[in-house]
């Protein structure tokens, strides 16, 4: 179970890294973003999560706003895969918890 939620945090932690540095291009390059390849190569990286999110959210939510709702979802997810990991490696008296 450990090791499961090892690949969870760090499936979690690529997607959460690759929004923000979404987000990071979004600001930085503004209208020209579009062009650029690293930006393409994170929305690639995002599409599943954000596919989803578009999927679970109403129709009222705006394109633009699905990546940030994935974002702080992924987030919360992520807090809970890290809780669940330290309370079963506490659970399981592991020296490197302590």
């Amino acid at each position: 179970m450990l090791t499961f939620l090892n690949i969870a945090q760090l499936v979690l932690y690529i997607a959460l890294l690759a929004l923000l540095g979404q987000g990071l291009l979004y600001v930085l390059a503004g209208a020209r973003r579009e062009g650029n390849l690293f930006y393409k190569l994170l929305q690639v990286v995002t599409k599943p999560f954000t596919l989803v999110m578009r999927k679970v959210t109403p129709a009222q939510v705006a394109d633009r706003h699905v990546p940030v709702a994935t974002f702080f979802v992924l987030l919360v997810v992520y807090a809970i895969v890290t809780f669940e990991k330290i309370d079963r490696c506490v659970a399981a008296n592991m020296v490197g918890c302590r």
